[in-house]
């Protein structure tokens, strides 16, 4: 195991470290509340869970059609790093915009709340496949959940120390809680791109034959990317995978980016929200590369299949639960499955793939998930809409999470690596 954890797993993984701080302190924990408090306070809690829907999908609808094309344009010019720092800037000086918008203006938020998403999405698209640099096919199980570990671990810390600002805000300088959790926006963009600059610099990625910068390979990239549609057509394994990755992955974030939404249209106590998800947080580290060692011991399918099922259980606790004990039991739930269904899901399509075109298949992965995260939030934004009752509408998920799980038990993963296997050779 020593060989696999060297300087560029280690750099590579500090990636998740830092974007991860995007997710846990603007996504879930202070945008949500921020929309509630202080930039859309005069609404309705259907309203907001159904704007937060809509930003979210508009999100996902960029990152869509974007992400196929970029990722192949990237295998052809060798540029995935150049990619990921574009998008990670985007992310991060939105984030940082996000302090100034002023009380009251909502629209504003949201727009901006829209390009940090984009940013963060788009970026992982090129961050997913170097995978494939900096480790062989045999450990991507282990670097992939070692990623998501060091995820969680980097987005919990922070969010602790935003999660003081704002609970004890004159010890950090700050007049109120208010201000102190707008600062957390700030702190989250500087987070990004501090621990991002090691992959930059020890992380190599593989060259490419092809000349030129990468306006110059739009053309090659493009044409490549339309034999890519053929080569899935033609790949059942891979193509049955993502149709079972479209359906469960959907659940998966839709329960991330809404849950704390739920939580208060429910009128738990603000500050012991956060208490819970730093327990996810915290548990979800040893959680993402204890996963992984299960993975390698009884299969990384059932493994994923474990997982997808046991949201289903989570989806239906969530309608009933009406108590801050009750979150924080789902919470300790969602740790110890989140990141094991988001690595080894990442690592198994990476098996399936030819290596030699990562940047493309992770295109398209990543095209599926965000079309998934379109239709998660709007389905659950619309029912909160109809029924007022953002908490009931979650049930809708459980669809989702049954269809991927089927879907999921019909792929045969020797069959996906044999195939992956002849193409890269033929290319």
């Amino acid at each position: 195991m020593k060989h696999i954890f060297n300087k560029q797993t280690f750099a590579w993984a500090l990636y998740d470290w830092a974007n991860s701080a995007f997710i846990t302190s603007v996504v879930v924990v202070f945008y949500p509340m921020l929309l509630q408090e202080y930039w859309n306070h005069d609404v309705s809690s259907g309203t907001r869970t159904f704007q937060l829907g809509i930003a979210n999908a508009i999100a996902s609808i960029t990152v869509l059609v974007i992400s196929p094309v970029l990722g192949s344009i990237s295998d052809t010019s060798s540029a995935k790093k150049k990619f990921l720092m574009f998008f990670m800037l985007v992310g991060a000086l939105a984030t940082v915009g996000l302090y100034f918008v002023e009380q009251g203006n909502w629209f504003m938020a949201l727009f901006i709340f829209v390009l940090g998403n984009i940013g963060f999405a788009g970026g992982n698209t090129f961050y997913d496949s170097l995978l494939v640099a900096v480790g062989k096919k045999a450990d991507y199980d282990s670097i992939s959940a070692f990623g998501f570990a060091v995820g969680y671990l980097g987005g919990g810390l922070l969010l602790v120390v935003n999660f003081a600002m704002a609970t004890w805000p004159a010890y950090f300088g700050f007049d109120s809680s208010l201000h102190a959790a707008r600062f957390a926006f700030i702190t989250v963009a500087v987070w990004w791109v501090l621990f991002s600059i090691p992959l930059f610099i020890y992380v190599k990625e593989p060259t490419k034959v092809a000349k030129g910068g990468i306006i110059s390979n739009i053309g090659p990239g493009l044409r490549q990317l339309k034999n890519t549609f053929r080569e899935i057509r033609n790949l059942k394994v891979v193509g049955t995978f993502l149709l079972a990755y479209f359906l469960y992955i959907d659940g998966v974030d839709t329960i991330i980016k809404m849950a704390n939404d739920f939580a208060i249209a429910m009128k738990l106590d603000p500050v012991k929200l956060i208490g819970a998800f730093l327990v996810t947080q915290f548990i979800g580290f040893p959680a993402a590369i204890i996963y992984g060692m299960i993975g390698r011991r009884v299969g990384i399918k059932q493994a994923i299949m474990f997982g997808v099922f046991a949201y289903g259980g989570v989806t239906i606790y969530a309608t009933q639960m009406d108590s801050v004990a009750e979150f924080y039991a789902l919470a300790i739930v969602i740790g110890l499955i989140q990141g094991g269904v988001q690595s080894l899901s990442r690592s198994l399509y990476a098996r399936i793939i030819p290596g030699n075109k990562a940047g493309e298949f992770f295109g398209f992965y990543n095209m599926l998930g965000k079309f998934a995260a379109i239709l998660g939030p709007l389905l659950v934004g619309m029912m909160a809409k109809l029924t007022e009752n953002p908490q009931l509408s979650i049930l809708s998920l459980i669809l989702l999470f049954i269809g991927g799980g089927v879907l999921l038990a019909r792929v045969d993963l020797q069959e996906g690596e044999r195939m992956a296997h002849e193409l890269e050779k033929r290319h």
